[in-house]
């Protein structure tokens, strides 16, 4: 294949990497030993007058010996190589610890939406045979209510201040408690205390040797059945991908970065682009467990003058239409990367404005790990381009029908290649055999032409997927939820143009005959089976829903008729007065 696309690679970018045949823990290792008395991670609750924060630190030596102490315990409970452990955490070091140690003793990580409801945690534990589950104490009556249909055997649990010293301890735990983010889990023969835990030596098993091609994680993402599906990540997926990202931001100095950590780690962008990509290079990972509102991020990026902040668009979009930008000094930045939904090109413009920082679109999936394009960030940039293939990455453009290789400039499906590609889906021979062809091509879902220099564009979406905020959210999967509602008919779930997250999910209903029914009533009855980002933000009710000869809802025809009104107010000139 001509990779046209090499010429454009800036100075110091390999177009080949060599990849060690390692667990992917062992980048941190390679860390602890260059850099053991610096510290790997902080988490930043807070700030307070006078210059002091509510945080915690942990150096590389002491976060090494944690996921090893971590590991060992696992063991001792009972969990053995290839045994799935789910975490759902927000993020917290508790979620680096758990990670790399779950990884160590071998065992698969099964990365768990802390907001996900009762009904979608049963689906994710059961499907995945997740027998271990680390989660706060808040989540426990969430697993409760559905764990004698899930085989979960132990829980390890843990909350937001463990990992805080006396006062900030305490006075962090009666805030949370007032709040309902923190309860009292009664002691069990299958209950663990994360602190308690921790406090015991452990030693990780010598006979587990984990290797390269093993899994390492189940990423849970959509497809077009409404079914989510694990993606097998590998830890030479993780690794390859960690190192790509690593080679691609040339500017970037081991053991020197300040990398902000607000993407959440249970996503795959945020779990390798921040927390992997900083542990490897000796970062300074300053974990932030939740960036909202978005003023709280500003302000630890001003003090703590963080130099990478990997983000979605709506995080950038945020920052510049923020009223108070000017109070904030934002200039530490060096680079970002923007993912999970298209960058608007005015946004860039004004967020380097701002920054004097570099922002570039990358694009990825899931399934590969999940970066596999990238805008250079010092080099050429083209508007509306995810820019071009990473390292070791190929990429082609094929034909819907026949799978032909279509020529430059032409429009057809985004099929890629990787060393960060997964294995396959968990349990799903029939589903990765649709993604895979004969050759080995990872078929994307999405529309998208290269030009002559090698730069990609995406154009649609072969899958009806939402895109909100990063956030992948399944049609199918809210259309469900909404049928089990008593007053609706019929209902299509679609992602209409939104200037925040990019999109956001519009519900079209059609009641049941003598039925009345608010936006407010079908909004609050989704809250209660559906993770909050997957809850329609808009709902209209119709008399009839666009449909096919054979009977067939056409989601297409809504979205079109939603851009058309967005093109339609945007014309409309403003009333004189």
């Amino acid at each position: 294949m001509n990779k046209t696309w090499y010429a454009f690679y800036e100075k110091g970018v390999p177009t080949h990497i060599d990849y060690p045949d390692v667990p992917l823990y062992a980048l941190l290792d390679q860390s602890a030993e260059r850099f053991p008395d610096q510290v790997a991670v902080e988490m930043i609750l807070r700030y307070l007058p006078l210059g002091l924060k509510i945080a915690g630190k942990v150096t590389y030596r002491t976060l090494q010996m944690l996921t090893e102490r971590f590991a060992g315990h696992l063991h001792d409970m009972g969990v053995r190589p290839g045994d799935r452990v789910a975490i759902m955490l927000p993020n917290l070091p508790q979620y680096v610890i758990a990670f790399y140690g779950t990884l160590r003793a071998g065992a698969i990580v099964v990365n768990t939406n802390p907001t996900y409801t009762a009904r979608e945690l049963q689906h994710q534990f059961h499907d995945a045979g997740a027998e271990t589950v680390i989660m706060l104490s808040a989540y426990y009556e969430r697993l409760q209510e559905i764990r004698d249909k899930t085989e979960v055997k132990r829980v390890i649990i843990t909350d937001v201040a463990d990992t805080l010293s006396f006062p900030w301890k305490s006075m962090v735990e009666k805030t949370l408690r007032r709040e309902g983010l923190m309860t009292t889990v009664e002691p069990g023969p299958d209950i663990y205390f994360w602190n308690q835990l921790l406090a015991q030596p452990a030693t990780p098993p010598s006979d587990v040797q984990v290797k390269g091609d093993d899994v390492a994680l189940f990423q849970y993402t959509g497809g077009t059945t409404g079914v989510p599906k694990a993606a097998q990540l590998t830890h030479l997926n993780l690794v390859a991908n960690t190192m790509q990202v690593a080679a691609w931001l040339t500017t970037i100095e081991a053991g020197k970065e300040r990398i902000m950590g607000a993407l959440p780690f249970f996503h795959v962008y945020g779990m390798t682009v921040a927390m992997s990509f900083a542990l490897y290079n000796g970062g300074h990972l300053i974990i932030v467990p939740n960036p909202r509102p978005i003023d709280h991020v500003m302000e630890i990026i001003q003090r703590e003058k963080c130099t990478v902040f990997p983000g979605v668009p709506a995080m950038y979009i945020g920052i510049i239409h923020h009223p108070q930008i000017e109070r904030y000094d934002l200039h530490s930045i060096k680079a970002c990367i923007s993912g999970a939904a298209p960058l608007p090109v005015e946004v860039q413009t004004r967020f380097e404005e701002l920054t004097r920082g570099r922002l570039v679109e990358g694009y990825g999936l899931t399934e590969a790990a999940p970066v596999t394009h990238c805008n250079p960030v010092y080099g050429t940039r083209k508007a509306g381009s995810i820019g071009v293939p990473f390292p070791d990455v190929d990429a082609r453009i094929v034909d819907l029908e026949t799978n032909e290789v279509l020529p430059v400039g032409e429009t057809g499906e985004l099929c890629v290649r990787g060393p960060q590609v997964m294995k396959g889906y968990w349990n799903m021979p029939e589903e990765t055999a649709n993604i895979f062809d004969a050759e080995g091509w990872l078929h994307t879902g999405d529309i998208a032409r290269m030009d002559e220099d090698g730069y990609f564009y995406i154009v649609d979406r072969k899958k009806d997927l939402i895109i909100a905020s990063g956030y992948n959210i399944v049609p199918r999967e809210v259309e469900e939820v909404l049928y089990m509602h008593p007053k609706v008919q019929e209902a299509v779930v679609a992602g209409v143009p939104d200037p925040y997250r990019g999109e956001t999910v519009k519900a079209y209903i059609v009641l049941k005959e003598g039925e009345q029914a608010t936006a407010d009533e079908i909004i609050a009855f989704c809250r209660e089976n559906l993770a909050p980002y997957k809850v329609p933000k808009l709902v209209e009710f119709r008399s009839e829903l666009p449909k096919s000869l054979v009977g067939k809802f056409l989601r297409r025809v809504l979205v079109e008729e939603e851009k058309k009104k967005l093109a339609a107010q945007s014309e409309t000139p403003p009333s004189s007065k």
